[in-house]
C-alpha cells in the first residue's frame, strides 16, 4: 500500500493589484516556504496576515501548499 509522506510547506499570499484595461482584477502573489510541515492552519492564516500587513496591496487570499512523497 502507498504512503504519503509530507516533505514541505509553503504559504502563497496573493493581493490585489488593481484593473487591468478592460476593467478585470489584477493579482500579483507571492510564495513564502521555510514553514513548518506539522503547521496548523490557525497559525498559518496567523501569520499570512501578519506578513501581508506589510504590503501596499489589499490581500485577496491565503493558499497553503502541500507537497508529499509518495512510496510504497
Amino acid at each position: 500500500m502507498a504512503v504519503s509522506n509530507p516533505v514541505d510547506t509553503n504559504i502563497r499570499l496573493v493581493f490585489s493589484a488593481g484593473v487591468n484595461e478592460e476593467g478585470k482584477p489584477l493579482y500579483k502573489g507571492r510564495t513564502y516556504g521555510n514553514i513548518k510541515i506539522n503547521a496548523d492552519n490557525d497559525q498559518i492564516f496567523r501569520a499570512a496576515q501578519a506578513i501581508a500587513s506589510l504590503s501596499a496591496n489589499p490581500l485577496f487570499a491565503i493558499e497553503r501548499v502541500d507537497r508529499s512523497e509518495i512510496s510504497e
